[in-house]
């Protein structure tokens, strides 16, 4: 397949995502492909460890191939959109799961379904260029891919923070945050990576890491605790509300662009993985509200404003003023015999 390249490499299993100019977006196509590899090295005594990276210097993986989506689904297909996110999700479970050492390398974007790839592995690299983020509530979706429980995981109400507002990582706050683990400056990458694949031997990659120069979370740490500590959305816009600072005058305009909806049922998700820390937890929470996010959410919408007629003008179902309690109830129910199994071929 022309935009993913999956071999072995010394004692190695490689993928490298190999479509630049879309900024490695992930189709579909391409996550069935990394799931078919995680079988297959699960169980092979030559491939000690997999390493995963990106042609290109602008993405590592800027998110999902969302144009099919859109398309299938404007015509009331919801079926392949449910289908896409059940498959990725799986894959997602595979990675995290993977019973040998994952090794990522993640230049400039990192957003969105590469979050679900490069950063459930067990040994996250970042260098310069490096910016993660999850804009899902910008498009009407929640933190996905697992992506939920990363946010859960985060020091303080930072996960709620980045969630919401879709806010960027540089190096140092992605490891701060949980989303990655090293910092190795780019030009290293290449002979880095030709040693690993020759010995395998993960610790070459503590040796190589050094200090990222200081991001601007820590400082908005104590801020974040304080106005994102609410229950619900209406909590957490009322705090901000009431602060009248620089740093909630920031928040509201950023949230401001974002789905309510999205916004709430995000809240809701990180709560509750935060109580059962538990990637298929994460994962089932997460596919509850993908899998009615183009019949009752904001998906398409968000779709079209921000990727297909690019106006950045999205209607959103409700205002932030006006998101009844309900909706988000009615997004993240159990969905019965509609739930997530993470079986292959259902």
């Amino acid at each position: 397949m022309s935009d993913i390249s999956i071999r072995k490499a010394g004692q190695t299993g490689r993928i490298t995502f190999t479509r630049p100019k879309a900024l490695n977006a992930m189709s579909y196509d391409m996550c069935i492909a990394i799931e078919d590899a995680l079988d297959a090295w699960a169980t092979d005594d030559a491939v000690k460890m997999i390493i995963i990276d990106a042609e290109g210097e602008k993405a590592f993986c800027a998110g999902g191939d969302i144009a099919e989506l859109y398309e299938t689904g404007t015509k009331c297909d919801f079926a392949y959109g449910r289908k896409f996110w059940a498959d990725e999700y799986r894959m997602n479970a595979k990675l995290y799961e993977f019973p040998k050492p994952v090794v990522s390398f993640m230049q400039g974007f990192t957003m969105g379904g590469g979050v679900g790839v490069g950063c459930h592995g067990s040994h996250r690299v970042v260098g310069n260029s490096s910016q993660i983020a999850m804009p899902e509530c910008g498009i009407g979706l929640v933190p996905d891919v697992g992506g939920s429980l990363i946010l859960a995981r985060a020091p303080g109400r930072l996960g709620e923070f980045l969630g919401l507002t879709a806010a960027r990582l540089n190096a140092a706050d992605a490891i701060y945050a949980g989303f990655a683990d090293y910092f190795i400056p780019e030009d290293q990458w290449p002979a880095l990576i030709a040693q690993l694949e020759e010995t395998a031997d993960y610790v070459l990659i503590d040796a190589a890491a050094s200090e990222p120069e200081a991001g601007p979370l820590t400082t908005q740490q104590a801020d974040i605790d304080a106005n994102f500590g609410g229950e619900t959305l209406s909590d957490v816009l009322n705090a901000l509300k009431y602060s009248d600072t620089e740093f909630s005058a920031g928040a509201l305009k950023k949230l401001s662009r974002n789905s309510p909806i999205a916004m709430g049922a995000a809240l809701e998700i990180i709560h509750r993985v935060r109580q059962r820390d538990d990637i298929r937890f994460a994962l089932d929470q997460e596919y509850r509200f993908t899998f009615r996010a183009m019949e009752h959410g904001d998906f398409l919408e968000g779709i079209r404003a921000q990727i297909i007629d690019k106006d950045r003008n999205p209607q959103w179902k409700y205002s932030l003023d006006d998101l009844p309690a309900g909706i988000v109830t009615k997004m993240v129910l159990p969905l019965g015999a509609d739930a997530l199994t993470f079986e292959k071929g259902e």
